[in-house]
């Protein structure tokens, strides 16, 4: 297995382990939230689902984009399923792209992203793009136990 194959492991991990948190969350709590200030739990799903589509577009880009059309723009939040539906083309888009890239490419090419403070090469960026994920899989585990709703078993 090589560093590409690893990478693609760990975001279908992340994913699998992902989904099943989210859709562990009853629909009467999908808009549920700690405090006035945080994002709901459909909210923080859709954050991570329109962050990877974002990044993956940075990442063709070598850059920040100035101008990003997110394709959850203007879309009612509704349920998971149709979230993860909007995505679904999105993210296959973006394991392509990662598919396309070589093992020297994960040490060569660089990510530009001064504005957020950080230049990365690629194989860096790929791991904060899942590792983004994994935080906000996290939070929510923690809104379940705040909102006292059992929490799905995500080490199997």
């Amino acid at each position: 297995m090589n560093s590409i194959d690893l990478i693609l492991l760990n975001f279908a991990e992340v994913r699998r382990r992902s989904i099943k948190v989210w859709t562990s969350i009853p629909s009467e709590k999908l808009f549920w939230k700690p405090d006035n200030e945080a994002m709901s739990c459909i909210e923080m799903i859709r954050h991570v689902l329109e962050s990877e589509h974002y990044y993956h577009l940075a990442i063709k880009n070598r850059a920040s984009l100035a101008v990003f059309d997110s394709p959850f723009e203007g879309r009612p939040y509704s349920t998971v399923d149709a979230e993860l539906e909007i995505a679904e083309p999105y993210r296959n888009s973006f394991l392509d792209t990662i598919k396309s890239f070589t093992e020297e490419d994960l040490t060569k090419i660089k990510i530009d992203r001064s504005e957020s403070g950080y230049i990365r090469e690629l194989g860096d960026m790929l791991l904060r793009v899942a590792y983004h994920e994994s935080v906000h899989t996290g939070q929510l585990l923690d809104y379940l136990r705040t909102a006292d709703i059992p929490r799905v078993r995500i080490w199997d």
